[in-house]
């Protein structure tokens, strides 16, 4: 008997040493995704975001190889190229979280008038290229405006939502404000023209303003009249009107209007469920225009098929949340500036990732926008580290501030108890 009773004791143990280990493992994966607030870092989203940007630097060396003999003799051209724009991306990102989310806040202006002269400047000095007049060359780098007058205009909106967020929310006059700012810059972006980034703009601008509370009614009308403009541009413009139509049916024309994404689809076609291997894409050999820039995803497709494509958008999506989350953690800390800063950068990454993997998988128009953290193109690389950074410090301040309202109200409490005592 008592032997049996030893036995069913130390079975008792065991299992309730297996029952504490399937809960400390499942704590460390809470506590890997969920805030911890003695750590004063967002772990999960540095880890997502070096991991995203290790994944772009292979693909992009993947699928610049080929483009990039043909245009400089030397294959390696593009991936020296980004590999400095990703060193230098990553010191913005660490000199970033080093700035006070305050600094923005009082620079927001400066920053949305110099951003407005960039694009008038890009119009008169810009280097042109394919008929499109976008960038600025600094030295050996080519800067293209409209990447940075997206994260202008999204600390401008965010500042202005800061201020006036009640007067957005009852007056229609301080609601059209900042949508007669957002239209300066979609009439000077569509003078170069970059059609793409007036649309980040525009859902930039909405997303923030239904967030800031605006009323339905306003919501609905802006939402009509920028559909009705959207489609008098796109009529406008044959250039558009012909993406449009070739997006719709791109094997009526497979060598003419339609040549990219008939390309684009082969490759997805060959990639089917794990992918051809790395290295192994054919459509990359000067068969799909910008293998290494808009139609990245095209070449993960085709490597690494629909598991490498379900990976990216796990990875660009877990980024987004975690945004959003800061942002909601920051507006119940009363930090409602860096809270709209967040939701306008979740936004962002959200919108252009939707547009460029849709475009590039037939869903969707083709606009001419980066896979954020992914594809090929300095500026677009440098704004997004930046903008990471900002959403680290903004998570920062917020985990130090609650930090300290627990320090302070564990003193009050310890104060309360002494005095009973006493």
């Amino acid at each position: 008997m008592a032997e049996l009773a030893k036995r069913r004791e130390q079975q008792l143990e065991l299992g309730i040493q297996s029952e504490s280990n399937e809960r400390s493992s499942w704590e460390k994966i809470r506590d890997w995704w969920m805030p911890v607030e003695h750590i004063l870092y967002d772990r999960t989203l540095v880890w997502l975001a070096f991991g995203l940007l290790a994944f772009g630097f292979v693909m992009v060396s993947s699928a610049s190889f080929p483009i990039a003999e043909r245009l400089t003799d030397n294959p390696f051209h593009f991936v020296i190229r980004h590999s400095m724009y990703l060193a230098l991306g990553i010191g913005l990102l660490a000199t970033v979280v080093q700035i006070p989310v305050d600094w923005w806040m009082k620079g927001s202006y400066a920053l949305l008038f110099g951003a407005l002269g960039a694009l008038l400047l890009v119009l008169i000095v810009g280097h042109e290229v394919n008929g499109a007049r976008r960038w600025i060359k600094v030295g050996p780098m080519t800067l293209q405006v409209a990447e940075v007058a997206k994260l202008c205009f999204l600390v401008y909106l965010s500042s202005y939502l800061k201020r006036y967020m009640n007067s957005v929310q009852e007056n229609l006059r301080e609601f059209i404000k900042p949508l007669a700012v957002m239209s300066i810059f979609a009439v000077l972006l569509l003078m170069q023209p970059d059609f793409g980034s007036v649309a980040v703009m525009v859902s930039i601008a909405i997303g923030m303003l239904f967030l800031a509370g605006a009323r339905l009614w306003q919501f609905f009308a802006m939402l009509i009249a920028l559909a009705a403009v959207l489609t008098l541009l796109i009529i406008q413009e044959p250039y558009r009107m012909k993406r449009v139509t070739s997006f719709l049916d791109p094997w009526q024309d497979p060598f003419g209007s339609g040549y990219q994404l008939t390309q684009s689809l082969m490759a997805f076609g060959r990639g089917d469920w794990l992918g051809q291997g790395l290295g192994n894409s054919i459509q990359k050999l000067q068969y799909l225009p910008e293998a290494h820039t808009d139609f990245i995803m095209a070449v993960v497709g085709e490597e690494l098929g629909f598991v490498g494509i379900i990976g990216v958008l796990l990875a660009v999506f877990a980024i987004v949340l975690r945004a959003l989350w800061i942002g909601r953690r920051a507006l119940r800390a009363n930090a409602s500036f860096g809270a709209f800063i967040a939701y306008g950068i979740g936004i962002w990454f959200a919108f252009q990732a939707l547009v460029n993997i849709g475009a590039a998988a037939g869903m969707l128009p083709t606009k001419g926008l980066t896979l954020p953290l992914i594809s090929y193109g300095g500026t677009s690389l440098l704004v997004s580290c930046v903008a990471l950074g900002l959403l680290l410090r903004i998570d920062y301040e917020v985990r130090v501030a609650t930090i300290k309202v627990a320090r302070g109200v564990g003193k009050t409490a310890s104060a309360r108890r002494r005095r009973v005592r006493s």
